[in-house]
């Protein structure tokens, strides 16, 4: 018995090269994001530099790069640079966990700095200097808004907290054995000689709680101010 004649394959549909190019063409949201992460991490970089030379001016630079504050923002300018830099394709699997404590810390900057380092009569002052506004009030709202506004594109690992909550732990530590033998700490709340052994103990205590809760928070809050696409569209490859 002889076999029918196989039919004709269907012809390969091939992408036309205007819709190739819109795939890869970032959009004008991409585009204003990356504009914007820029020239936050330029400010940001710009405030830590100017705040450096002036510390070495002084003669205060090991102070200088002690306070978390500094820390923080550089850790959150480097981010950025590297967001702007690196196409979403090739940031590694643990990219939003670092960013995430990235955000993290910076939250904590803008609240511990508002209610425990900043006198009263400064919260609702913008004399305190252009380095003062940048990196304790408008670098923590960006890394906030960077975290919200940014979609989630990876299961959180199972350490996110545990790692974000490990660094202010060995922060602190360092703190205290750092100034028992120099006798200076970065700030008045976590210094015995201010008030006391028990009262310092007490406030970390609260502070400590207060990072849990905020890293919780911000775990969950990943992306929740993103705009979800548009149900039965299709949005393309992925291609940042």
């Amino acid at each position: 018995m002889s076999t029918p004649a196989p039919g004709p394959r269907p012809a390969l549909r091939e992408a036309s090269p205007c819709a190739v190019d819109a795939a890869v063409r970032p959009s004008t949201r991409e585009r204003l994001a990356v504009g914007l992460r820029a020239a936050v991490a330029l400010l940001v970089l710009a405030a830590l530099a100017w705040s450096t030379v002036q510390a070495v001016q002084d003669g205060v630079l090991a102070q200088h790069v002690s306070f978390f504050t500094n820390q923080s923002n550089l850790l959150f300018a480097l981010l950025l640079v590297a967001s702007v830099a690196l196409p979403h394709r090739r940031r590694p699997p643990w990219w939003d966990d670092v960013r995430g404590a990235a955000a993290f810390y910076l939250m904590m900057t803008g609240i511990i700095y508002a209610l425990l380092v900043a006198p009263l009569d400064e919260l609702l002052r913008w004399d305190i200097g252009w380095t003062g506004i940048v990196l304790h009030r408008l670098a923590p709202i960006a890394a906030l808004l960077d975290w919200l506004l940014a979609p989630r594109r990876r299961r959180p690992s199972a350490w996110r907290l545990p790692g974000w909550l490990a660094y202010p732990v060995a922060y602190l530590v360092l703190t205290w054995l750092r100034g028992g033998v120099t006798g200076w700490y970065p700030y008045d709340f976590l210094d015995p000689t201010v008030s006391s052994w028990p009262q310092v103990l007490a406030t970390t205590a609260v502070v400590l709680i207060a990072f849990l809760v905020i890293a919780a928070a911000v775990h969950l809050l990943q992306g929740g101010l993103h705009r979800k696409e548009v149900p039965g569209r299709d949005p393309g490859p992925d291609l940042r």
